[in-house]
């Protein structure tokens, strides 16, 4: 057992918080339970997700995509309303880290994809992404490894060279930043969802673009940051998958 405000104060410490301002507040969104046995850890907040850690008896939800995005409107409405009450009745905390979780160096979706893609990272790509290099692949190799990795096809436009050596990888919507892949020198670009001009870019500037899912490329951050929590405060967790294709 562990209390919940020692877990929100480590996390947030490191993952530098403060250094990623955006559109939800990162850390403890809705607060639960004072102590935690049980974290369940999930990509994005929902009814199913919250439901069901209130059925196992978790203290404490982690999640990428968490509640009170001010790009949204601000009112409680029933997809709001139901999912506060969920949370409420299991005396549920909700711990949400966005870009903050991106970034980590070694705990982020990046730097997690990264790895079970087999590239080495050697800078940051972007904001929130990360530079890695490749040993030598085909577009066809890479887009199996990303395959198995996510246990889904992903979409490819495939217009690079035939050998990858660099790699830009970012995860969940940053399609946006293949232009800036592109100048950079990257034979090739790891993301989750493309954008429509993505296609003209890639032939006229000569790039492959790996795009294999905003919530699949999104999972392993939630997983590696709530076992490095499971592990540091003596507590169990789990992942609970709600399936999204997107």
């Amino acid at each position: 057992m562990a209390g919940r405000d020692e877990i929100v104060a480590y996390a947030n410490a490191l993952l530098e918080v403060e250094r990623w301002p955006e559109f939800a507040p990162p850390g403890l969104q809705v607060i639960g339970a004072g102590e935690v046995t049980l974290l369940l850890c999930g990509v994005s907040s929902s009814l199913a997700l919250f439901e069901h850690a209130a059925d196992i008896g978790a203290e404490m939800v982690l999640v990428h995509h968490g509640l009170f995005w001010r790009n949204e409107p601000l009112v409680v409405d029933r997809r709001l309303r139901g999912r506060l009450e969920a949370l409420f009745r299991g005396e549920v905390s909700l711990l949400a880290y966005h870009l903050a979780l991106d970034a980590h160096e070694t705990l982020g979706n990046a730097a997690q994809l990264a790895a079970r893609i087999g590239a080495t990272p050697e800078g940051r790509f972007g904001s929130i992404g990360l530079a890695c290099t490749v040993d030598g692949l085909s577009i066809g190799d890479l887009t199996s490894r990303v395959e198995r990795a996510l246990d889904r096809k992903p979409l490819v436009l495939a217009h690079g060279p035939k050998r990858i050596e660099r790699l830009a990888v970012s995860t969940g919507a940053a399609g946006y930043d293949l232009i800036r892949a592109a100048h950079e020198g990257f034979h090739a670009m790891l993301t989750g969802e493309p954008e429509e001009p993505n296609l003209a870019t890639a032939r006229e500037l000569g790039i492959h673009l790996v795009a294999a899912g905003h919530h699949a490329t999104e999972r392993f951050g939630v997983q590696a940051l709530a076992a490095h929590l499971a592990a540091t405060f003596a507590i169990d967790w789990r992942y609970h998958e709600v399936d999204n294709p997107v």
